[in-house]
């Protein structure tokens, strides 16, 4: 995580230097499907659970056609799962870090976008509903075995619908396991969203 860190400053100062307009901020948010990535011996049949991101984005050029853009996004993930016994629902809140290089692909309005992401988790929030009922429980992630940061990556592409207003889709994948050991209550498996959204830039 470290790295990330020193590869983002020597980015935000390559780009003071050799910036040939000013950095523009934004405000950003969108639809996110998210869904897990299993491993170990999870083995189950996970749907997506929609949520959503929004958030603060900053566009600093450091050529013609490349800019550093660092974003921080509230987010919402999770899965949904169904079996014999009833309908199980976790939603995860995380603060997404996206630490992001965008390409623009020649004279269009269209740009690749890609990096390394940090995100910190905020809450998890489980929900069980069967025939007779439902029963909801938020609890305390360092308990549970969740690990509270993850490091991950982001591909995508941002289209430039005017210079203030773009559309943009991206997909999202932790490198690392939500919890290491796992348990039969909180199984291990990696976050994977696919997201779309909109974005304004003052």
């Amino acid at each position: 995580m470290k790295k990330i860190f020193l590869l983002a400053a020597g980015l935000l100062f390559t780009g003071s230097i050799y910036a040939q307009s000013p950095a523009r901020f934004g405000i950003k948010g969108g639809l996110n499907l998210p869904n897990i990535v299993q491993s170990g011996n999870s083995d189950f049949d996970t749907k997506i659970n929609p949520g959503f991101n929004v958030g603060v984005t900053v566009d600093i050029p450091l050529s013609e056609s490349i800019a550093f853009t660092p974003e921080a996004l509230y987010s919402t993930k999770g899965y949904k799962l169904t079996s014999s016994v009833g309908d199980f629902t976790q939603t995860t809140s995380f603060i997404d870090i996206p630490i992001l290089a965008s390409f623009k692909l020649g004279g269009s309005g269209l740009n690749l976008v890609a990096g390394p992401q940090v995100s910190f988790l905020m809450s998890t929030k489980n929900k069980f509903e069967n025939g007779f009922g439902a029963v909801e429980q938020e609890y305390d992630n360092d308990t549970d075995g969740f690990n509270k940061s993850l490091v991950g990556g982001v591909v995508g592409f941002r289209y430039d619908i005017t210079s203030n207003v773009d559309v943009h889709g991206r997909y999202a994948i932790d490198f690392q396991k939500n919890n290491e050991n796992g348990t039969t209550r909180t199984p291990e498996f990696k976050n994977q969203v696919f997201s779309i959204g909109f974005g304004y830039k003052f």
